[in-house]
């Protein structure tokens, strides 16, 4: 057993939750806004302000063409994975190999790839560093071994995983079918949740087709989370931190969502106060892109994606103008009742003694 352990620090593998649930975790909510976020972003912008260059194909693969948003949303499996083999401080062979790794993962997870390529890329990974320069030819070994053991546990747990995350979405389009009331409590809180958790609210949005009226409960609350995260860090994390979580990711704070689960209090229950406001108060929609639902203030294209559905439903003659009363409800939901409501709530916590100082503190 010490033989064992000496050659697991030797290797620098510590299976600890801070290695995992903190480091590795961390470093793929990065990974996944430089890849699929900021992707859709670039994408939205390009369409919304006719932005030829955005817009326009520049590169065609197997008879697909991608822009130059489309290309970053599809190297999202690779920057997760790479990111994550950074964080768990990968010899660079090991690191370089996660990049197919981080691709088989992804695109085996479907709708729950970001989970699966948390899971698969943590442990292909530490296989990698096992074998990393234990041979004469380290150059051919280490690839093979990293690569084949990951594309391997793609095969066997990635659909798996891709799975447990679209119960996630299949919860929520069971929420759509009650009552405005309850839908907007479940629709709001539970995409919020899964914005902040490793797994792609975006997509699981995208492939339920989750628009109208629950797509509105979704924005706000992955709004919620984001502009609650933000705001509530403020003291902690400045300008910056506002800037990142605001209009970047709330998954930078699921680090410290591991260490201490009340933090998550304030965003998760103002979402649970915007969501039925934005359906039976304002009856925000989401008719634009179905992705656009799950992305909340992320690079604004949330409120994009419902400004786009203004326009789409006024040329198609179901809605007359854009009224006051639709910009008022898109501004207090997207920003203004996140922003108050999370900290007043986190203040109750912090009370309590359930939030400390520094709890929010992104690394």
């Amino acid at each position: 057993m010490d033989t064992f352990k000496g050659f697991l620090k030797r290797k620098d593998i510590e299976i600890s939750l801070q290695r995992y649930g903190i480091d590795a975790l961390g470093a793929m909510a990065q990974g996944l806004f430089c890849s699929l976020l900021i992707g859709t972003i670039i994408n939205t912008i390009g369409t919304l302000f006719h932005v030829g260059i955005l817009t326009a194909p520049v590169a065609t693969v197997a008879g697909t063409d991608y822009t130059v948003g489309g290309l970053a949303m599809a190297m999202s499996g690779p920057a997760m994975a790479v990111a994550i083999a950074f964080a768990l401080k990968c010899p660079p062979l090991v690191m370089f190999s996660m990049i197919t790794v981080g691709f088989a993962a992804n695109a085996l997870g479907g709708a729950g790839g970001p989970l699966a390529v948390l899971f698969i890329a943590i442990i292909t990974s530490e296989i990698g560093k096992m074998i990393s320069k234990e041979t004469k030819v380290d150059i051919l070994v280490t690839p093979m071994v990293t690569i084949g053991a990951g594309v391997f546990l793609s095969w066997l747990l990635a659909p798996w995983l891709g799975r447990l995350a679209m119960k996630v979405g299949e919860i929520i389009m069971w929420a759509t079918e009650l009552q405005p009331f309850l839908m907007g409590i479940l629709v709001s809180v539970i995409t919020g949740i899964a914005l902040t958790l490793p797994i792609s609210s975006a997509a699981i949005c995208a492939a339920l087709g989750l628009t109208g009226l629950a797509g509105g409960a979704a924005v706000a609350g992955c709004c919620a989370q984001m502009v609650g995260f933000a705001v509530m860090s403020f003291p902690e994390n400045k300008w910056g931190g506002l800037v990142s979580q605001g209009i970047g990711t709330s998954m930078l704070q699921m680090p410290n969502i591991v260490k201490n689960p009340r933090i998550w209090i304030g965003p998760t229950l103002a979402s649970a106060i915007t969501g039925p406001v934005a359906t039976c108060l304002f009856h925000l929609k989401m008719n634009g892109p179905a992705i656009d639902s799950g992305m909340g203030t992320c690079g604004l294209v949330g409120q994009i994606g419902v400004f786009q559905g203004w326009l789409t439903d006024i040329e198609a003659g179901s809605k007359a103008a854009i009224t006051p009363m639709d910009w008022i409800g898109l501004i207090l939901i997207s920003f203004v009742l996140p922003a108050v409501l999370a900290p007043l709530i986190n203040m109750g916590c912090r009370k309590l003694g359930w939030v400390k100082d520094g709890d929010l503190t992104l690394s």
